[in-house]
């Protein structure tokens, strides 16, 4: 266990090394976070209708319920885009062979590819909430951090296992997974990111309710907005960690093919 902590360390201090070197893009990116925070706002104090806030889940205003399915995107994009990330920028500096031929183990290397990116992604957000509270007035006071940091773990471990399918399929094809684009597309409309579930036609709802993302938003919205408890929670986590169960070893099965298949056509390098 302590070699591979310190192998996952190894990881993230590599890619923290590297982003060091462009410190600019961490004001610019905060920069950025305001602005967003502040377009939400903005766009709710002129949507918001009592009607609207009936029919969001927690209540209250747009502001939060949008707020909160924004920087879940963020999230989900890690999840689905950082392996495929790390791959390319491996496969474009050269190192990509020498990383396949340590000692490190195919899940510790997929683990530490991801360490820094996740890390990485939470720091923005964390600036974009306290923006949000310090000058919106975002509503934190009733937030579960348990529940928060339960739900998050959850999500990552659901949808990581599609990010890794997406780089088995960049390992073997040299170019990015469409599917997963159209899956980032499908959940924008149905899994209720900036608009609530229950106002869909009812066949887009049935939709809905098999897509995780649904689950993932609804949970993180209750946990944060809504103090739910984690036993409160439990059937969109059961839904979240049995897509985990599923996804992660089938995905690990498939990198480690198309990994095997590329060192044998010898094109594990190749662009």
């Amino acid at each position: 266990m302590t070699r591979i902590l310190r192998e996952l360390w190894l990881f993230f201090w590599r890619d923290l090394s590297i982003a060091r070197t462009y410190r600019t893009v961490f004001v610019l990116e905060a920069i950025e976070a305001l602005f967003g925070a502040a377009m939400f706002y903005y766009v709710a104090r002129f949507v918001d209708t009592p009607q609207l806030q009936r029919a969001l889940p927690q209540g209250g205003g747009y502001f939060a319920f949008s707020l909160v399915g924004y920087v879940f995107l963020d999230y989900l994009n890690a999840a689905l885009d950082t392996f495929d990330r790390s791959l390319e920028e491996a496969r474009d500096s050269g190192t990509l062979e020498h990383l396949l031929v340590t000692q490190a183990s195919l899940p510790v290397f997929v683990a530490g590819s991801a360490v820094y990116p996740f890390v990485a992604t939470t720091l923005r957000i964390v600036v974009y909430l306290a923006w949000s509270v310090a000058l919106f007035g975002f509503p934190l006071r009733a937030a579960n951090w348990l529940s928060v940091v339960v739900v998050l773990l959850a999500t990552l471990l659901a949808f990581s296992g599609l990010g890794i399918f997406s780089s088995s399929y960049l390992l073997l094809f040299k170019r990015g997974n469409p599917a997963k684009w159209f899956f980032l597309g499908v959940s924008s409309v149905v899994g209720g990111m900036l608009f609530p579930v229950n106002i869909l036609p009812d066949w887009l709802q049935v939709v809905a309710r098999l897509n995780p993302v649904t689950y993932a938003l609804e949970a993180m919205r209750a946990a944060l907005l809504g103090g739910a408890t984690v036993v409160e929670l439990w059937r969109p986590l059961a839904v979240l960690l049995f897509s985990a169960a599923l996804l992660l070893p089938c995905s690990m099965f498939a990198f480690a093919w198309a990994l095997r298949r590329t060192k044998i056509t010898g094109t594990l390098t190749h662009r």
